[in-house]
């Protein structure tokens, strides 16, 4: 009769001598069935018990071994753990096809990982809006808690496309908070890109006659911030098509022509998504100003590089450069997306019209007007003039369309 398998477990592979001298040092490893798997953890002489760095190798690897069930079952029955692995394994394939940046990956991890120390061990039946409540609260942030239940709504979602559960199952989420719209005036956006072009690195000096004091060097470590920022708010275009933004055609690289002018904001080999990012013309002067950068070497392979090479990210830099410029955060806090409210506000402070501003931009009509109309010039201006003007002669009887006659006789039958 064959003997039951343990299950995976810890062991101490113990130190291995020859000839007096130490070959091997003793270690942990994670022994299932046959199987041994090295943890690269050292173990020590006279430990017996695994250090918790030990342990938590042994939890991710069954995490990692562990496969849901995926047949059709009853919410009764299906824990929500299963739902969410089955998602993440989904999303970590979409993730590695498109070759998501690492951030993104990391981000969505950490909302799952919450998410499951929270609803794991629960039943797909209990998912309901007194448990998402319970999860708002006990998660702190409302926004944050709401980007957490959205994953867990396409989880859900998800699960139910495969054809994995039978019944109906509804995430309740909680209201959005109130929108940002800080944006830059002329002046701000001036004193960000000067300070981001001015700024010398500070280093301190370790010997000599100045030792201990700082010295501005010859290093400009914004200003690639700078371009950044330019063409931020010149286009309107979301970081992470900026980041990628290229003269030269490649996989992965957001494509600028030219000698078109005309800039391709979906990286090539990437799908489309929900956040639009269509072809629009550069202004004359972005225009000038790239052209200018690759004709003077200012660049080699992305239009915002760092030290020669692309960069993923810009916060910090941008956080120092708000820094720098000593921007007031009292209307709200200044980030990277902030270019892109202020080239919609500036759109609509001109009079843009707003069906080929919302093009430009790559948003909806709907939610440019309902973000940005109120800084249109035009913004209600007929009813704030309506209400000083004289009161007109009407000889017709009708007002904007209202037959005044025929009004007051239904008013007449209804009393």
């Amino acid at each position: 009769m064959p003997r039951i398998s343990k299950g995976p477990r810890l062991y101490k592979r113990k130190t291995k001598r020859k000839n007096g001298r130490i070959i091997a040092s003793a270690v942990w490893t994670i022994r299932d069935g046959e199987r041994e798997v090295a943890t690269g953890i050292f173990a020590g002489e006279a430990e017996r018990k695994p250090p918790k760095t030990a342990e938590d190798a042994l939890a991710k690897y069954i995490t990692s071994k562990y496969q849901p069930s995926r047949r059709t079952r009853d919410i009764e029955d299906i824990d929500i753990a299963d739902v969410l692995a089955i998602y993440h394994a989904h999303r970590e394939s979409i993730y590695l096809e498109r070759k998501a940046k690492q951030t993104d990956i990391t981000e969505f991890a950490d909302r799952i990982g919450r998410l499951n120390d929270f609803f794991g061990g629960m039943m797909l039946v209990e998912v309901n809006a007194h448990t998402c409540a319970k999860y708002v609260k006990a998660r702190g942030r409302r926004g944050g808690a709401r980007r957490d239940l959205e994953d867990l709504r396409a989880a859900i979602n998800h699960h139910s496309r495969e054809g994995l559960h039978r019944g109906l199952v509804r995430v309740a989420l909680p209201a959005k908070g109130p929108g940002r719209d800080r944006w830059l005036t002329r002046s701000e956006a001036a004193a960000l890109l000067w300070a981001c072009w001015r700024y010398r690195e500070v280093q301190t000096q370790h010997r000599g006659a100045l030792k201990n004091q700082k010295i501005e060097t010859d290093k400009r470590p914004l200003r690639h911030i700078a371009r950044f920022i330019l063409i931020g708010l010149y286009t309107g275009t979301r970081a992470g098509a900026i980041a990628s933004a290229s003269p030269y055609r490649a996989d992965g690289r957001s494509y600028v022509d030219l000698e078109h002018g005309i800039f391709y904001r979906l990286a090539q080999g990437q799908a489309a998504t929900k956040k639009r990012q269509p072809p629009a013309p550069l202004p004359d002067r972005l225009l000038a100003h790239m052209r200018r950068w690759v004709r003077t070497d200012v660049i080699k392979s992305h239009f915002v590089e760092f030290n020669g090479a692309a960069v993923k990210s810009v916060k910090t830099g941008f956080r120092s450069a708000v820094r720098l410029a000593r921007l007031s955060t009292q209307s709200g806090k200044v980030t990277p997306h902030t270019l892109r409210h202020t080239a919609a506000t500036w759109l609509m402070q001109r009079g843009a019209d707003p069906w080929k501003a919302a093009g430009f931009l790559g948003m909806s009509v709907e939610v440019l007007l309902d973000t940005y109309g109120h800084h249109h010039p035009e913004f209600l201006r007929d009813a704030a003039a309506a209400i000083t003007s004289k009161p007109k002669q009407n000889v017709s009887g009708v007002i904007s369309g209202v037959d005044l006659a025929a009004y007051r006789e239904k008013r007449r039958k209804a009393l």
